[in-house]
């Protein structure tokens, strides 16, 4: 199962004796996994894992419905306790993140060092075997006498690619690195044509080879259309139960807000936002005129450039984070805003009692600023109302997301909307001036 187009995986970490690799036992690692990191056991939980020779690492593929993980006890074994907890992570994460069933661009192996930053960014360094792809890390510097064996060479390109990473921030999407490794063609080039020890001129056939993926990657790409839509549900699946039992339980373990909000979006009810803009947008938008030259004028062509007419709509967001809010339903909600920032910009205000004018955070297509929690006061919805009154010459019509836990705040000047955690409702009939959004709850959207 080697990687077709890639370089070197990552070796053990140290040579491991015959009979201790033989008698490596998988399953206490997994029952460990199960009692730190619960949300992880449950993703790996209905994972065929399979021990093999013929794979250099480990690996997950999925095939004709079922999905296994290849692991080599010559590997593994080599690992300690931490660094076989977080290459379980590791194969967890390429399930959830849907890597093993969406297509790999090309070049092959520039996508595989970019879905593995993506994912060893969510996870502990110390957990993470030596050699890794880490953002914001460099790798294992060279000694003299390495870089004389390896030549002037290879070491430009390991140079290059380890200054490369090491520039890199952490939790950005897999989509990103790829494009930034590919941008830079030196560092392109490196990662694809590294050279290979025993190749190049005398003095250049021992050292290290470049660091590569710390798993196989291999058979992505051939999985048939219909395998692929029932693997992608089935991991779908078993991440909806994994995220429900972790916020009944508090089975997170070490998952942070910030992979927290990416899991969620992968599972996320999304309100129709299309619909939805439509709809609102077609009650607030105020037409605008503006010259295009590709747009010719019928009555004077050639002579002046026509005029395009379009809509546009300012949108304010007031998000509630009153202590009635829990962290789960913020995320929920913030969750939300990416999804709507997919489709059209907006100003997000945070409020309580009263409206976190610091907190004023312009959100655009492809731009998602991070978010936190800033208040847990009371809530008071004549906060937000107030507050969008004020700016009526901004704002065309506004949306507050919360869990409708607040009374009445009375009408508005603008166009208002209302998004509702799952379960939840207003405490007061808005719908006759109002456009509500209930968010579905799992059995809802099911």
């Amino acid at each position: 199962m080697a990687d077709k187009g890639t370089n070197v995986d990552l070796a053990p970490t140290k040579t491991v004796d015959a009979d201790k690799a033989k008698n490596f036992d998988l399953d206490p690692h997994l029952i460990k996994l199960m009692w730190d990191e619960p949300f992880f056991s449950n993703i790996l939980r209905s994972v065929t894992k399979v021990r093999s020779e013929s794979i250099p690492t480990a690996g997950v593929l999925a095939k004709d419905g079922d999905i296994k993980m290849w692991w080599n006890p010559g590997f593994v074994a080599g690992l300690t306790s931490k660094q076989v907890k977080g290459l379980l992570k590791h194969e967890a994460y390429h399930l959830v993140f849907e890597h093993t069933t969406t297509r790999r661009q090309e070049p092959h192996i520039i996508h595989n060092y970019a879905t593995d930053l993506a994912i060893n960014s969510l996870i502990p360094e110390e957990e993470l075997p030596e050699g890794g792809l880490i953002p914001g890390n460099a790798f294992a510097e060279l000694t003299d006498e390495q870089k004389e064996q390896m030549g002037e060479e290879r070491v430009r390109k390991y140079e290059a690619v380890s200054a490369k990473i090491a520039s890199f921030p952490k939790e950005m999407s897999s989509e990103w690195y790829f494009a930034r490794l590919l941008e830079d063609e030196e560092v392109a080039d490196a990662i694809q044509n590294p050279g290979q020890p025993g190749e190049g001129e005398p003095g250049e056939g021992n050292g290290p080879a470049m660091p590569g993926s710390m798993d196989d990657h291999d058979g992505w790409d051939e999985l048939s259309d219909e395998d692929r839509e029932l693997v992608k549900g089935r991991v779908k699946k078993a991440l909806e139960d994994a995220i429900q039992k972790a916020d009944s339980s508090n089975g997170w373990g070490t998952v942070g807000a910030g992979a927290r909000e990416k899991l969620r979006e992968l599972v996320s009810k999304e309100i129709p936002w299309q619909s939805v803009l439509k709809k609102f947008c077609g009650m607030t938008r105020r037409a605008n005129r503006h010259s295009n030259v590709r747009r010719l004028n019928r009555k004077y062509t050639g002579i002046h450039p026509g005029v395009e007419r379009g809509y546009t709509s300012s949108i304010a967001v007031y998000i509630d984070q009153s202590g009635s809010v829990g962290n789960d339903d913020l995320e929920l909600l913030f969750a939300e805003l990416r999804n709507l920032a997919k489709r059209t910009e907006f100003t997000v205000y945070h409020f309580d009692t009263e409206v976190d004018e610091a907190s004023e955070t312009k959100w655009r297509k492809g731009r998602t600023p991070p978010v936190h929690r800033t208040r847990c006061g009371g809530t008071d919805f004549t906060a937000p109302t107030k507050h969008a009154n004020k700016n009526a010459s901004k704002f065309d019509g506004y949306l507050i997301l919360t869990d409708g836990e607040a009374y009445d705040p009375g009408p508005s000047k603008l166009k208002r909307g209302w998004v509702i955690t799952p379960g939840r409702k207003l405490l007061f009939d808005a719908s006759k001036r109002d456009f509500v959004i209930p968010m579905k709850g799992k059995q809802e959207a099911a």
